[in-house]
């Protein structure tokens, strides 16, 4: 035939075809044989199939005495007794019996033995022969592959080319929701599409069929009436082309395996590792710093899109303001929220550090009040009212916010707050395991929220006692502008050492200190309040600059922090000259009204504290105009640089046109100050009139 009539011959494998069809091969598999005996035993008729079974052509077969030919003497007289018994009786005989083969050796064969009569009344034997071996093998295999197919726990099934199932497995019925008769016969379609869309495996199909490529291990996730609780489940589908030993289409293979099992372990593995990874990546994150703030965005940023679309950190306000920090379970809870994050989540309308106050229904009342996470796994736009603040829940309910999560933030076994999940892009609710998850990372950050909030109340306390031993506002003193600053290290231990003064003497003159503590922290902050006292004592007996510091250096020898260093100058407007002396310190800068700025030439000394201070008091003429700056070396030393280069930065940024003095402290601070600098930094800068 053509190609073109391809279709109507496999056609012919389903009922109503027309016209011859191909062999399917199985008789050519067995080599069955035929021979032909009359009624005296000899061999009338040959097939090609007996030459290859028994070993003689048709030529050496015919006219021959077929016992003789193919038996052992041994057996011509029992076969002698039934090839009788057909001839004459005309019932057929089957059964194995040995014949020898040209080549000599022995062989079983199993025959099939009927009485032929021919137009002329004549009597004729029929022996159809297959090799016994060969048959058994074929019986073999079909008895294994029946009862494999049969009993097997996989879902096996055939269908033709036009995709109707022509064979299913009891495992594929039940799989299918329907007796095997009922889907015997019927398309895929018709079988699948009570429960599911057949589109996607009719194309698979399909394309097997055309291309004799195989598809196997095709992951699909789709329900099964096996299930009566309608659950989806885990597929592992192969598709396989069959074809007859001629190269025949015959149709197609289906392979079902539930692999749910396997699949649902594969992914609570993977949802295990990413926890890890999370727990992970979130311990690296939170807790950089010693700052709240950061701390809680970290731990809100670690939690969002991986574990929910919306995190919000919220403190109680009793622990943010350092007052009594222990939790006492009430009707409601005032917090303040530190850190919001969302993921694809409109922003709030609120800004952080919104304080509420939320009650005992609220997610996050109840797992701070019971120290355990609180779980509203799904919610309606309804009930967001009694789990979300009033200002929340709007822009909550149109986000689509469908599950919630609370877990408490407790250290040193004192609830310091709470951590606030949901979730709306992800259509998945929140679970017991991601409630670990969630209290686990809440944990960790709780710690470095202790931390933080104990480091700023220390820190704070430090700060006010430093700022409490400096002048809060620089007195107005006649022929002088002053400006000041103070600015407190980065670290908690960097506080303490600096301090500036500036002091009123007899007829209108003017004390100008400055000095630096060596060392830091409260101790540092305690000399310092202590040699300013001592300072402002010795000023009042109008020394003079050196002799001043002399004395300094005998009192800080007694301090616990025995080191320091200190500028001291005296400006009279009257005379329109200013003493200056100095212990250990970097130089002032002058600033000529009519020149460039310059250090000051001055001794330098040694420190306070040393015990043979040696401090020289330079007089120094200075008009309207005319401008100092007294500094620490805070504002100056830096890891990063040399001490010249910042120098010389610092008379560069002094030069040009005079400004206001507050505005060039600003500008000092701002340009050669960086907010993580380990050291305090002091500011006095006086302008003469």
């Amino acid at each position: 035939m053509r190609s073109g009539e391809a279709p109507r011959q496999r056609a012919g494998y389903r009922a109503g075809y027309e016209g011859p069809v191909p062999s399917g091969g199985l008789l050519d598999l067995l080599n069955v044989s035929a021979t032909v005996l009359d009624a005296h035993g000899r061999v009338v008729f040959w097939s090609p199939q007996a030459q290859q079974i028994f070993g003689y052509g048709a030529h050496e077969a015919l006219g021959r005495y077929a016992a003789r030919l193919m038996v052992d003497e041994r057996y011509w007289e029992q076969v002698a007794e039934l090839f009788a018994q057909v001839m004459d009786e005309g019932t057929g005989w089957a059964g194995v019996f040995p014949v020898r083969h040209k080549d000599g050796s022995t062989r079983l064969v199993e025959f099939r033995n009927v009485r032929l009569e021919g137009e002329d009344g004549a009597f004729y034997a029929l022996g159809i022969a297959v090799d016994h071996a060969v048959l058994k093998r074929a019986e073999r295999d079909l008895a294994l592959t029946a009862r494999l197919f049969a009993q097997s726990p996989i879902g096996l099934g055939i269908v033709d080319t036009g995709l109707r199932y022509l064979v299913v497995n009891p495992t594929l019925a039940r799989i299918n929701g329907k007796p095997v008769h009922q889907q015997v016969g019927r398309s895929v379609r018709e079988v699948l599409t009570d429960f599911m869309d057949p589109a996607p495996i009719e194309e698979a199909m399909r394309r097997v069929l055309e291309t004799g490529e195989p598809l196997p291990d095709q992951f699909a996730v789709a329900p099964t009436p096996a299930d009566p609780g309608g659950r989806d489940h885990a597929w592992s589908v192969s598709y396989y082309r069959l074809e007859d030993s001629a190269g025949q289409v015959l149709g197609l293979a289906v392979e079902l395996v539930d692999i749910t099992e396997q699949h649902r372990a594969s992914a609570e593995a993977a949802a295990a590792r990413r926890r890890l990874t999370l727990i992970a990546d979130a311990s690296a994150r939170i807790g950089t710093t010693l700052d709240v703030e950061t701390t809680a965005g970290e731990l809100a940023e670690s939690c969002v899109p991986e574990l929910a679309d919306l995190a919000a950190v919220d403190l109680l306000d009793a622990v943010l303001r350092g007052s009594d920090r222990s939790w006492e379970p009430s009707g409601s809870a005032a917090v303040r929220t530190l850190a919001l994050t969302g993921y694809g989540v409109p922003a709030l309308s609120f800004p952080v550090g919104h304080v509420a106050r939320y009650g005992p229904d609220h997610l996050v009342t109840q797992c701070m009040t019971t120290g355990r996470p609180a779980l509203a796994p799904h919610v309606t736009g309804e009930e967001l009212a009694c789990i979300a603040p009033e200002h929340a829940v709007t822009v909550l309910s149109r986000a689509g916010a469908h599950s919630c999560l609370a877990v408490p933030l407790v250290s040193r076994g004192q609830v310091l707050g709470a951590l606030a999940l949901a979730r709306s892009r992800n259509p998945v609710p929140f679970t017991d395991d991601d409630a670990v998850l969630a209290l686990d990372l809440a944990a960790r950050a709780a710690v470095s929220i202790d931390h933080a909030c104990s480091y700023q109340s220390q820190r704070q306390a430090a700060e006010n006692l430093q700022r409490s031993l400096l002048p809060q506002k620089p007195p107005y003193r006649p022929g002088v502008d002053i400006a000041c600053r103070y600015q407190p290290a980065s670290a908690l231990s960097g506080i303490g050492g600096d301090w500036y003064d500036v002091i009123a003497l007899p007829d209108d003159k003017t004390a100008l200190v400055i000095g630096d503590v060596m060392g830091s922290g409260t101790a540092a902050a305690t000399t310092m309040g202590q040699l300013r006292m001592a300072t402002r004592t010795l000023a009042a007996l109008d020394m003079d600059p050196a002799e001043l510091l002399h004395h300094l250096d005998g009192i800080t020898g007694d301090l616990e922090q025995q080191f320091a260093t200190c500028i001291y100058a005296v400006y009279d407007p009257h005379r329109a000259g200013c003493r200056i002396a100095t212990a250990g310190h970097l130089p002032p800068v002058l600033l000529p009204a009519d020149a460039a700025p310059r250090f000051l030439d001055i001794p330098t000394g040694a420190p306070l504290g040393v015990g043979y201070l040696s401090s020289q008091t330079v007089q120094l003429r200075i008009g309207p105009g005319d401008g100092l700056l007294l500094y620490t070396d805070g504002l100056v030393e830096t890891r990063s640089r040399s001490l010249d280069a910042r120098l010389d930065l610092l008379l560069r940024l002094l030069a040009g046109p005079p400004r206001p003095l507050e505005e060039t402290c600003d500008h000092l601070l701002q340009q050669l100050r960086h907010p993580d600098e380990p050291d305090d930094v002091a500011l006095l800068m006086a302008r003469m009139r």
